[in-house]
């Protein structure tokens, strides 16, 4: 009770504050995109792990006002970097309490206006931790913020509720296959993610595998086919300035 109250009052006091990591192409390896993530500094505790607070916040209703801040940050950061001539794209997480309401739908559709938002420039992943009710009305509001350009990715693919049913009941352009699958290939080998990117492939979305360590995954995932990867053999989530770093060489080349 005492980290929810102290949770509540974390926006307000600044104590939220986004990281970010870089996804590449696997092929080349430029950076192609980047995840806006949570993080909480807790005055006394210190950091206090999105796998502690998000469940909190879930739970509390907290996560829409979290969410609303998540979704501003990642909109404007889209805007930003494309301002700059960097053509990347921006994700960032939206739990199926934010996806229940029409809160989450509004703010994206008046930041896409307002910020004069280009295709592709926003992605919203789909976490999974608790199940979607209503599918089909979720489909229909993420179906037209589709049609104004912003990108709906299945995010945690092999986890918690994700399933390949419910993944082709959304309208995604990207599936992003778990890294549980990413290291079970490594044991049992890499037919089941093959399987994976081609189905996701058939229906026309873009493949991103999740946690890639090692060379020896990044090379698995790439000959399975995936498009893209995303883990610490890239970049451990960063400040924004040390993103800026990252970004330096994609900045050299539009100048």
């Amino acid at each position: 009770m005492s980290l929810a109250t102290d949770l509540s009052h974390a926006l307000e006091r600044e104590e939220l504050h986004v990281q970010y990591q870089v996804q590449v192409d696997v092929e080349s390896r430029d950076i192609v995109g980047v995840e806006a993530l949570c993080r909480w500094e807790h005055p006394q505790l210190g950091d206090v792990g999105p796998e502690i607070f998000i469940p909190l916040a879930e739970s509390t209703g907290l996560i829409n006002a979290i969410g609303a801040f998540m979704i501003e940050n990642s909109c404007r950061l889209a805007a930003e970097l494309h301002g700059r001539g960097i053509d990347i794209g921006v994700a960032v997480n939206v739990s199926a309490h934010e996806l229940a309401t029409t809160d989450v739908y509004a703010a994206v559709a008046a930041h896409v206006v307002d910020l004069r938002l280009g295709e592709d420039w926003l992605t919203l992943e789909v976490t999974e931790s608790v199940e979607i009710e209503d599918i089909p009305l979720v489909a229909a509001r993420l179906g037209a913020l589709r049609d104004i350009g912003v990108s709906v990715s299945i995010d945690d693919f092999g986890t918690g509720y994700s399933s390949i049913p419910q993944a082709l009941a959304l309208p995604g352009n990207e599936l992003k296959i778990d890294r549980s699958l990413v290291v079970a290939a490594e044991d049992v080998g890499s037919s089941i993610v093959v399987g994976i990117v081609a189905l996701a492939h058939r229906h026309g979305m873009r493949v991103v595998a999740e946690g890639v360590e090692t060379e020896e995954q990044l090379a698995l995932v790439t000959a399975a086919g995936c498009d893209r990867a995303q883990g610490f053999l890239f970049s451990r989530p960063m400040s924004r300035d040390a993103l800026d770093v990252a970004l330096i060489n994609l900045t050299r080349g539009v100048e």
